[in-house]
C-alpha cells in the first residue's frame, strides 16, 4: 500500500452498513413512523428479518455489539416471551401476512435460547407469517456451544447458513481479548454443522486486536483455510472504551498501531486470494462458486448491518432489543436497553426508540454509497439522477489527484489504490461526516 493510500486509510469514516448511519438517528422517529411504514409494507413483495438476541455466557473483551452477559436462564426465557410478543404486535399491524424471503438470527449469541426456545419462536413465526418456499435461513454461532444437540436442532429449523464466530485462531490473542477458543472447538463446530446438512458456513475474523502481528494473521488465515468456509468476514476491531465498558480492559499498549493495521488488512487479503477466495467489498471473501461472489460479479451486491449480502429486498423487519427495521421510508431501531424493551413489548407497545425519514435527495445520497461500497463506482446518473453533487465534485479533486478516484462524466469510480479505501470516498457523498468524524472508525 503506498504511501498516499495509508495516509487516506488514517481517516476514520463510517463502514456504511447503512446511509445515513445509525449515528444519525434521532428521537424524533419512534414507534408513530414504525406503525406507519409497516402499514405500507407491500404485502405483495416478500421481505427479510432480522432477530437480535442481547445476550452471551460470557462477554468477550473485544466485543462492540449490543449484548451483555446472561447471569440467569430465567432472564432469557424473559426475553424470547419479549420476543415473540413483538411478532404478534408487528403481524397485527401489517394489512396482511408478510412473506419471509430471508430470516436471520444475530446477537449476541442467538443459540442461548435452547433447541426448545428457538423452536418456539420459529413456530410463533410461522403461526403470524409466511415463508417463501427454499427462503435463506441463517443464524450467527459461538463455535464452542456448537452440541451434538444444537446442530441437529438447527437441522430441524432449517437453518441452512451459519456465521461462526472465530475472530482469531492465536492462543495469546485470544486471551488478550477474553475469548479463550481452541481451534479444535470451531473444527468440530464445522464437523457437527455439515453432518447435519448446514455446509453454507461463514465465519468472521477481526484484525487490529491487541497481540496480532502480520505473521500471526497470516498463519490465521492459513489455518481458516484448511475448513474450507464458503465465506469469510474479516472487520477491522473498532476500539471504544468510552462506549464500551467491556473493551476498557483491553490492554490499549499492546494494540497495533494504524501502520500496522493498514498491513494486517493487507497480508489477509494477499492470503484469501492465494488460496482461490474472491474479494468482495472491502471486509469479505467469498469462494468463487458461492452466491455472494456471484452477486458481485454480476452487479447484484447489496450492503447491510450485517455486511455484504445477496439480499436486495428493499424492506428488513428488525426484532429485538437494539435492531434496526429498512423501509423504503426511512429507519427505525428498537430500544437497546433490555429491561426496558422488554417492559414496552409486555404493555402491548411497539418497542422503536429512534431513527431518520429518508427523502428523495437521501435516498438518492443511500443509492450512491452503497452503489460506491460494493461495486466501487457509482453511475450518478443512474443513483441520483436529480441531484447535482457540485459541492462533492469539489471534494473528490484531491482524491482524483491523488490517484484513488477517476471520473468520467457522471461516474465516480474509485481506482485500484482507491479501493481499499472506499470509505473515505463514499464519505464525501455524507454530509453528516463533514461535522463530526471522531465516532467512526479508521478506514482501514
Amino acid at each position: 500500500m503506498n504511501d498516499i493510500v495509508r495516509r487516506y486509510a488514517r481517516l476514520q469514516v463510517p463502514r456504511y452498513t447503512s446511509y445515513p448511519t445509525a449515528a444519525e438517528f434521532a428521537t424524533d422517529v419512534g414507534t408513530t413512523d414504525q406503525r406507519r411504514w409497516l402499514q405500507n409494507i407491500d404485502t405483495a413483495e416478500a421481505v427479510s428479518i432480522y432477530l437480535h438476541v442481547p445476550y452471551c455466557r460470557e462477554l468477550c473483551l473485544y466485543c462492540g455489539c449490543n449484548t451483555k452477559k446472561a447471569l440467569r436462564d430465567d432472564v432469557i426465557s424473559v426475553y424470547r416471551e419479549a420476543l415473540e410478543r413483538e411478532i404478534a404486535l408487528v403481524s397485527d399491524a401489517v394489512s396482511a401476512p408478510l412473506r419471509i424471503a430471508r430470516l436471520h438470527w444475530g446477537g449476541g449469541t442467538p443459540s442461548i435460547l435452547g433447541a426448545d426456545g428457538l423452536a418456539s419462536v420459529m413456530q410463533v413465526l410461522r403461526d403470524r407469517f409466511v415463508f417463501e418456499p427454499g427462503f435463506g435461513h441463517a443464524i450467527e454461532l459461538d463455535p464452542r456451544y456448537v452440541t451434538p444437540l444444537l446442530a441437529a436442532s438447527l437441522k430441524e429449523l432449517g437453518i441452512n447458513r451459519a456465521s461462526l464466530g472465530v475472530q482469531d485462531v492465536n492462543p495469546l490473542v485470544q486471551a488478550a481479548i477474553g475469548r479463550r477458543q481452541p481451534m479444535q472447538d470451531v473444527a468440530v463446530a464445522v464437523l457437527r454443522l455439515r453432518a447435519n446438512g448446514i455446509g453454507n458456513l461463514n465465519f468472521d475474523l477481526i484484525y487490529g486486536l491487541p497481540l496480532q502481528t502480520v505473521a500471526s494473521l497470516r498463519k490465521t488465515c492459513e489455518i481458516v483455510a484448511m475448513l474450507s468456509p464458503d465465506r469469510i468476514a474479516c472487520y477491522g476491531y473498532a476500539h471504544m472504551p468510552r462506549l464500551k465498558a467491556n473493551q476498557r480492559r483491553i490492554d490499549e499498549r499492546a494494540l497495533p498501531d494504524v501502520e500496522e493495521r493498514i498491513d494486517q488488512a493487507g497480508i489477509i487479503a494477499q492470503e484469501f486470494l492465494r488460496q482461490g477466495y474472491q474479494k468482495i467489498g472491502i471486509d469479505h471473501f467469498a469462494k468463487p462458486g458461492d452466491s455472494l461472489a456471484r452477486a458481485a460479479s454480476s452487479g447484484r451486491l447489496h450492503r447491510n448491518f450485517q455486511g455484504y449480502t445477496d439480499d436486495g429486498r428493499e424492506t428488513l423487519v428488525g426484532l429485538g432489543a437494539s435492531s434496526i427495521s429498512r423501509f423504503p421510508d426511512g429507519y427505525v431501531q428498537n430500544i437497546s436497553d433490555v429491561p426496558s424493551y422488554v417492559r414496552a413489548i409486555s404493555s402491548g407497545r411497539l418497542a422503536a426508540s429512534r431513527g431518520c425519514r429518508l427523502d428523495a435527495a437521501e435516498r438518492q445520497r443511500a443509492r450512491t454509497i452503497e452503489s460506491l461500497m460494493c461495486q466501487f463506482e457509482a453511475d450518478l446518473d443512474v443513483t441520483a439522477p436529480d441531484m447535482a453533487f457540485d459541492e462533492e465534485f469539489a471534494l473528490l479533486q484531491p482524491l482524483v489527484r491523488d490517484g484513488l478516484v477517476q471520473i468520467k462524466d457522471r461516474i465516480v469510480m474509485a481506482t485500484e489504490a482507491g479501493r481499499s479505501v472506499v470509505r473515505v470516498i463514499a464519505a464525501v457523498f455524507d454530509p453528516h461526516t463533514r461535522v463530526d468524524t471522531a465516532r467512526f472508525s479508521k478506514a482501514v
